[in-house]
């Protein structure tokens, strides 16, 4: 009897999602929760597993889109050819016959082992690899993003071992497009027709021109479809313009003091609680007790009415190869600063390697993003609708400022706050500007909560 795989429960402001790719073919053979699938919704990429094992036959063709409760694919019985597919893992320890349990070990490794998640398929396709030849840590034989990493890392020295055939095609990943995405392979195959072309013309000055010309032409442009999380990104950003009211103040923040504690406490901290101390949980940290000053700047409006919330779940804006994503630390206003490190450490983590959850991206009260790890000086935050709220970090910058009447040299940073205007008026959101400000030129009066 056949087992439907069919589309999980999916966050409540998610109606429907994309089938990006499939990760097992048609007919493969699989194992219970071996992923088969990658689905992409408005906000993360997510994989679905099988749960148990059978013969996978897909019952949806990538780019489709679908709804909870979908039928995806079904994993029939396997039959008596499928069983050596599960023996090669018991068959090693058995001494008489090494040469023929190896041999279908090889030729089923080629085509099962490697389990690739999201982001390690990426890195595997960018640089052009093969995934057989990768050691595999993860839990049931799967390829994870560190793995590929590490085998980056040495692969200076495995070329050489490689043989003469990996040697060679060194030279493929420059011809082949970037994968900058899943959507890379759907990038316009007909400017390949063009160049069959050339060999047939007898004249090569007058037959070249054209092509070159043509080549020019083509070179000159790339189409991509747009990504489900781009597409949302979009959407979202137009809304937030057109529905909001938002406006942005600005004030700028002597982090003398922070550096200067971090630089001393670093070391200990680090050793205590097994996590890096950096910046951002100083920000956080600030926020969090401003916000309880401010109330309105974590409320939202729904309707006719406001709504206020007691716990603070911030949300913070992550960069990432397939867009921005803001994974959410939920109850901040609960946590100190080795708490806010640790999760924002491990959110920030899942967000780069592709492996959020939906609820780890969902329902943030107010956002914090940092333009300044790209060397931004200054800009004006768009809102993460329904947030009433988002406080915008930028680059530190030494610059000369009036200390005590004598000008002295500061790592000065710029802070912007843009806010919803329909509930925030102009003096709550300059006081909050102005608390953070307080709390970060003067840090320990964050550790006594004034």
């Amino acid at each position: 009897m056949s087992v439907e795989i069919r589309v999980p429960r999916l966050a409540e402001s998610i109606s429907d999602a994309v089938l990006v790719e499939w990760l097992r073919p048609e007919g493969a053979a699989v194992r219970a929760d071996e992923p088969v699938a990658t689905l992409e919704t408005d906000k993360a990429a997510m994989e679905i597993a099988a749960p148990e094992a059978g013969v996978l036959r897909h019952a949806r063709a990538p780019g489709d889109r679908v709804v909870e409760g979908d039928v995806l694919a079904r994993l029939e019985p396997a039959g008596p050819a499928e069983v050596p597919a599960v023996a090669p893992e018991v068959a090693p320890p058995v001494a008489p016959a090494p040469a023929t349990t190896a041999a279908p070990a090889a030729g089923e490794g080629a085509g099962a082992t490697p389990v690739l998640g999201p982001a390690a398929r990426r890195l595997v396709e960018e640089h052009g690899l093969d995934p057989a030849a990768i050691a595999a840590t993860g839990r049931g034989g799967r390829l994870l993003k560190e793995d590929v990493l590490r085998h980056l890392g040495a692969a200076p020295a495995e070329p050489a071992p490689g043989g003469a055939a990996t040697g060679a095609p060194s030279g493929s990943p420059p011809v082949a497009p970037p994968p900058v995405m899943a959507e890379a392979p759907w990038a316009t195959p007909a400017r390949a027709a063009p160049t069959p072309a050339p060999p047939p013309s007898a004249a090569s000055p007058p037959g070249s021109a054209p092509v070159a010309a043509d080549a020019g032409a083509g070179a000159s442009e790339r189409v991509v479809p747009m990504s489900r999380i781009r597409q949302r990104i979009a959407e979202r950003l137009v809304r937030a313009q057109h529905t909001a009211a938002i406006l942005t103040t600005f004030n700028e923040v002597d982090v003398t003091a922070v550096m200067t504690l971090r630089a001393r406490l670093k070391d200990a901290f680090e050793a205590k609680h097994g996590v890096r101390l950096g910046l951002m949980s100083f920000f956080a940290r600030a926020s969090v007790l401003a916000l309880a000053e401010i109330p309105e700047l974590n409320a939202e409006i729904r309707g006719t009415d406001i709504v206020y919330r007691d716990a603070v779940h911030l949300g913070i804006a992550v960069g990432t190869e397939r867009g921005l994503v803001v994974p959410v630390v939920r109850h901040a206003e609960r946590m100190d600063f080795a708490a806010l490190e640790r999760e924002i450490a491990r959110l920030a983590g899942k967000g780069r390697a592709g492996t959020l959850t939906l609820e780890e991206l969902s329902g943030g009260t107010f956002t914090i993003s940092n333009g300044g790890v790209y060397g931004s000086l200054l800009s004006t935050p768009i809102l993460n609708p329904p947030q009433s709220g988002i406080l915008g970090m930028h680059k530190i910058q030494k610059r000369p400022v009036a200390v005590d009447d004598q000008v002295a040299i500061r790592p000065m940073m710029y802070v912007a706050l843009s806010y919803d205007h329909r509930i925030v008026d102009g003096e709550q959101a300059v006081t909050f500007l102005v608390r953070v400000k307080e709390r970060l030129e003067d840090p320990e009066r964050m550790l006594l909560g004034v």
